[in-house]
């Protein structure tokens, strides 16, 4: 004896909370708005989420990610010329890894310690607001006070990067005046570039350094040079590809703009220095 199927349950009438439309089912043919169910404000769900975000389960940014380190500025023209559907925006990206830079012990890429901060061009001006905070603070012993801030650094340089960005940004558009640029294409490309720097200079170097074991071989001057060397293909690559810049002016520009990674950097720490020193 056949038995007849069970019937289909009949979809919900909902009223959208977004937009006050009404509708049958889970999502509103108005603006798209999903109804949350109460698995979706589960534990399971908010850890499933979690997972994607760090074991880059999402195949947009698995792509994006590659994109942009085999091919750098490719992303960024796709974005600002308005193809963005296939990837993820470099600005979701770069909160992704920092998540990532911010979780985790990785080479200290964007921070400073008070020793490094203490020897740069601003080091007197910095000696002398030491000096003030350990006053304040009742400390009498340098190396204490150095134990407290780098600690404190370390944390706050991960969450100022964005600073860094917008700082590097910023003369992109003088140097491109003539490309068609625009700020935020600007601001995209120089995300970009943080994206790679995080995942090469930060990420994947802290990688080889842990499996080879050659933590006591690196010093600021290789890491210096590292850094250049790998700015240098970034910017060679990505300026080609993104301001359609091309022969004796790409590597002049290149040029520059290595000096001006340098001096956004030394700009970035000095305002680290003050909040943090702030911060204590």
């Amino acid at each position: 004896m056949n038995s007849e199927p069970a019937p289909t349950p009949a979809l919900p009438t909902q009223t959208c909370k977004n937009c006050g439309n009404q509708f049958t089912g889970y999502y509103c043919n108005l603006c798209g708005e999903k109804v949350l169910l109460p698995q979706d404000k589960s534990f399971k769900t908010f850890l499933s989420s979690i997972v994607i975000a760090i074991t880059f389960a999402d195949s947009k940014f698995i792509r994006t990610l590659w994109l942009m380190i085999k091919n750098p500025g490719f992303i960024s023209r796709e974005v600002a010329d308005g193809r963005r559907v296939k990837y993820l925006r470099p600005l979701s990206v770069f909160f992704v890894l920092n998540l990532i830079y911010f979780l985790f012990r990785t080479i200290q890429l964007f921070s400073a310690s008070l020793k490094t901060q203490l020897n740069s061009l601003h080091g007197k001006y910095a000696a002398n607001a030491v000096a003030l905070k350990m006053r304040a603070l009742e400390i009498h012993d340098i190396q204490s006070f150095s134990l407290i801030y780098d600690q404190k650094t370390n944390g706050l340089a991960k969450m100022l990067v964005i600073v860094f960005v917008v700082l590097s940004s910023l003369p992109l558009n003088a140097l491109y005046r003539s490309r068609n640029r625009y700020f935020t294409d600007h601001v995209g490309f120089a995300v970009e570039l943080v994206c790679f720097n995080l995942v090469i200079n930060a990420l994947l170097l802290t990688l080889i350094v842990s499996v080879f074991g050659l933590g006591g071989h690196l010093d600021e001057n290789i890491l210096t040079g590292i850094f250049i060397a790998t700015n240098s293909y970034f910017l060679l690559r990505a300026s080609h590809t993104f301001y359609m810049q091309s022969g004796l002016m790409l590597l002049i520009k290149t040029v520059l703009m290595l000096g001006v990674l340098k001096v956004s950097l030394e700009i970035y720490r000095v305002i680290l220095f003050y909040v943090t020193l702030w911060s204590l």
